[in-house]
């Protein structure tokens, strides 16, 4: 009988990965499926995971995926157990005990791999969702309309938040949420949670400025909790900013990524000073916590700013000179048809606070006139406060400086990282299923596969520093690379296994060298696990 070749890739990596988080085994001990069913409910999130890993489709096409990859030989689960109905019974035997899901597996890859969970980063994004959801299942995240990351205001959302390790970028806890959930509202479930999973109490989340609010920030102080997080206006105006002496601020030894390789000259800089400041719980008094508050300046953010302003600037100068040529056409008539294109003109090139303008009409010829500026003082002191931002944290100053607490904020890029993950090779753009129900129990799946995702390349860089190496060779474009996850799924993606046939073991045909070399750094044997 001749052999039969099967698609293998990366199967055999996300089995092992998934067996040391011990996914299937978290998920039968929760979600026990019935006695009399073919597969665990395991089996099933175990091949959807892999899915999303190798490659991501509507969940329609999971059997179809299965056929053509070696995902019997590896996670013994026939192509034809993977039908729609079989996959939406898993769904909905998880969506039960997602946090359970969560909280366990997190605290699996905590202690199998050895992750370093003193520090976290928070933030939340949201995914689209086809459909109308019009009766929602009570108790489980309801998609709704609201601000979407992904810019398709005709779909409704839901949100899914996320707290990565310092330690690689792991993302070791996630929740799903409804899609008008406000995010400040979060903060103190999410940091309960993750005081269940860390290996020490006294944890520092990093996070965005919906982090800061008097509840969350005294909740945090009160648990010992460390925090540092952007202000917002409302907490730090910008007259505070505008009052800022360069002069007087630090300079920071940091290079941004996208400075590297640039000529020093060229990088951009940052400097940074400090002071306290006293937040006060809203119409009381008496209670008041003490911050410290770190002012940042970048001059690359500046210089960006700077350009912004000059551009619309720019551009509302030119809709103005077109609106003055006009005056008294059919367009514009009268002062009211000039104050109505005035006020778009403003919010569209967004310089209403600059533009001063008086409209009138000539008594001689009974058209419209119209005289404008933009203030230069308005604009001098916006300009004024270009770069700079503040940091509020509570970290004791004999554990972080200035400088340090402004490392810790930049390790915020970590998340969103991840967060590109999350919506682009492992979920379908705007996904669709049948109820909120799934919906919440995807996002799990998806979550998992993400946890994956990043430890294989927490994995492979933490042996190349032992080998005190940083980069693999031919790993992009046949060139030598920092390894990623996505360049190594690739890079394994070309595996073939050739299934064990009367009484021959199962074969891989011709690995390339590239390929052995990421296998050892990962320590998987791919035969094991066929």
């Amino acid at each position: 009988m001749p052999s039969v070749e099967k698609a293998l890739g990366s199967l055999p990596v996300v089995a092992a990965f998934a067996g040391r988080l011990r996914i299937r085994a978290v998920i039968d001990e929760l979600c026990p499926a019935d006695g009399r069913a073919e597969l665990t409910h395991g089996q099933v999130v175990e091949a959807l995971v892999a899915n999303r890993l190798t490659s991501p489709e509507p969940l329609v096409r999971v059997q179809d995926w299965a056929g053509g990859y070696a995902v019997e030989e590896v996670f013994g689960v026939r192509p034809e157990q993977l039908n729609d109905d079989r996959v939406g019974r898993a769904l909905d035997a998880i969506a039960k005990r997602v946090d359970a899901i969560a909280g366990s597996v997190g605290a699996a890859a905590i202690e199998a791999f050895g992750i370093d969970v003193s520090r976290l980063h928070w933030d939340m994004t949201s995914i689209s969702v086809h459909g109308e959801y019009e009766h929602p299942e009570q108790g489980y995240p309801a998609p709704k309309f609201g601000h979407p990351k992904d810019r398709r205001p005709d779909l409704k959302q839901v949100q899914t938040g996320i707290a990565v390790t310092a330690d690689g970028g792991v993302p070791v806890f996630h929740r799903a949420y409804d899609g008008g959930a406000g995010e400040v509202a979060q903060v103190v479930p999410m940091m309960k949670s993750l005081q269940k999973i860390a290996t020490e109490r006294r944890l520092l989340i990093v996070g965005d400025s919906k982090l800061v609010s008097y509840e969350n920030l005294a909740t945090m102080q009160a648990e010992q909790v460390r925090f540092v997080a952007p202000a917002s206006k409302l907490y730090v105006p910008a007259t505070a900013l505008a009052g800022l002496d360069l002069g007087q601020a630090t300079r920071v030894d940091y290079v941004a990524a996208r400075d590297h390789g640039k000529d020093p000259d060229k990088r951009g800089t940052w400097h940074v000073w400090e002071d306290t400041m006293d937040l006060a719980v809203p119409r009381k008094k008496g209670l008041v916590l003490s911050l410290r508050r770190v002012f940042v300046h970048s001059s690359a953010r500046a210089q960006a700013a700077a350009t912004a302003r000059a551009q619309k600037l720019d551009r509302a100068r030119d809709d103005l000179a077109r609106l003055s040529r006009a005056l008294g056409s059919r367009h514009y008539p009268d002062a009211a048809a000039v104050e109505a294109r005035l006020a778009m003109i403003g919010k569209a090139r967004r310089v209403g606070a600059y533009l001063q303008a008086t409209t009138g009409t000539d008594p001689d010829t009974g058209k419209p006139t119209l005289h404008w500026r933009f203030d230069q003082a308005v604009i001098d002191a916006e300009a004024a406060t270009d770069g700079w931002y503040a940091l509020l944290t509570n970290l004791d100053p004999g554990e972080a400086d200035a400088t340090q607490v402004l490392l810790h904020y930049k390790g915020q890029e970590a998340v969103e990282r991840r967060y590109s993950a999350f919506k682009g090779p492992l979920a379908v753009a705007a996904i669709y299923l049948k109820n909120n129900r799934r919906i919440t129990a995807m996002i799990t799946v998806i979550c998992l596969a993400l946890l994956i995702f990043s430890l294989i390349e927490r994995q492979v860089r933490a042996a190349l520093r032992a080998q005190g190496r940083t980069t693999v060779a031919g790993l992009y474009a046949g060139r030598p690379a920092i390894p990623t996850t996505r360049l190594i799924l690739q890079a394994l993606a070309g595996m073939r296994l050739i299934p064990a046939i009367g009484g021959n073991p199962p074969t891989i045909p011709l690995p390339t060298p590239l390929q052995h070399e990421l296998l050892d750094l990962l320590d998987v044997d791919p035969l094991e696990w066929c």
